[in-house]
């Protein structure tokens, strides 16, 4: 019996030198609130903000972020319960939802990307496009290049696909092509874009334009936090606590210049340009209307998922899943002025 109570205590004592913050305070440690989050994604200057101004502790919770090499790694981990809220789009967790899974989410940030082009480029329009190379971020099934389409055969009659070389890729290595180039368009990524932008590139069009042309009342939301409806229900203060210190840090991250330079070194802004378009950016995705009315536009946009992405996006769902948004979340800052609103 001794020689177990020992064995026993020694593996308690490897235990806690493995795990030695959860050991000194295990209640800290059980309490965390875990997001999983991509090492390099914009999704970090929040929550830097959140750590840097303790806004975690004003809330009642412990913020322990964790970082992932892609996207895919964000939902296994929520999907398998190492993570409780990750950052992801509308379009996979009404799939989820129509699977059978009850994941919700409360809609972050509604920064989307540009078509862009060279600054001396003479391609004024999409009908400028016929015959021309296209860099498209992402893959066939990106939401932006569907909207892009949907928003060609309304506007000029013709699916963009069919008139222009789409080249598939990752948004970093398409962003150099694109200053090298190699092609004659790119539609990328907010961040991404701002970087172009930075470099004396030019946008033809938003992608918020391009949803305002397929019938929504403005620049709609592009992703959110998501979480099982379960897990927010048995842990109602934390989310709560968790989406009250992001709704402080979006406020901070649009007035207080200070901040930014708190966070600059996680932008990796090569100059002083890149750093004030990746601010600019990253404020006009700032949601600042209803939740109610954010629903409302995703749902209009997920018909056009639908018609152009067909199974293989939306799964066997036609329209967007009942409770793909946590209805008693809302993360809006109200619209203070005419110029914030654009």
């Amino acid at each position: 019996m001794t020689t177990i109570l020992r064995l026993t205590s020694l593996i308690l004592v490897v235990l806690c030198l493995s795990f030695g913050s959860a050991c000194n305070n295990p209640a800290q440690a059980a309490d965390a609130l875990r997001v999983a989050t991509l090492k390099f994604g914009t999704v970090n200057w929040v929550l830097d903000t959140v750590k840097l101004r303790k806004l975690d502790e004003k809330h009642n919770f412990k913020l322990s972020v964790i970082p992932l090499a892609n996207t895919n790694g964000a939902k296994i981990a929520l999907q398998g319960g190492s993570a409780d809220i990750v950052a992801t789009d509308w379009t996979w967790i009404s799939r989820q939802r129509a699977e059978g899974a009850d994941f919700a989410m409360v809609p972050y940030s509604s920064a989307v990307g540009h078509l862009m082009v060279a600054a001396e480029s003479p391609i004024k329009s999409l009908e400028d496009l016929k015959g021309k190379t296209l860099g498209v971020a992402g893959g066939p099934l990106d939401k932006s290049w569907l909207f892009l389409r949907a928003y060609a055969k309304q506007t000029i009659g013709v699916d963009l696909a069919e008139i222009v070389t789409p080249v598939y890729g990752a948004p970093p290595l398409l962003t150099q092509k694109m200053i090298r180039g190699e092609f004659d368009a790119i539609l990328n990524f907010w961040h991404f874009s701002a970087r172009l932008e930075a470099k004396g590139f030019r946008s033809l069009l938003s992608v918020g334009d391009v949803m305002t042309g397929l019938g929504t009342s403005g620049p709609t939301v592009a992703i959110g936090f998501a979480f099982h409806d379960k897990w927010a229900a048995a842990n109602e203060d934390q989310i709560r606590g968790f989406l009250s210190a992001i709704q402080d840090a979006i406020a901070i991250l649009d007035k207080d210049e200070a901040i930014w330079e708190e966070i600059r070194p996680r932008m990796k802004a090569e100059d002083e340009a890149t750093f004030e378009a990746l601010k600019k950016s990253f404020r006009i995705g700032i949601l600042r209307r209803p939740l109610v009315v954010e629903r409302a536009d995703v749902a209009r946009l997920f018909n056009v998922l639908v018609e152009l992405g067909g199974r293989k996006l939306v799964g066997n769902s036609k329209t967007l899943s009942p409770g793909t948004f946590w209805l008693t979340g809302d993360i809006s800052q109200p619209v203070e002025t005419e110029q914030k609103a654009e």
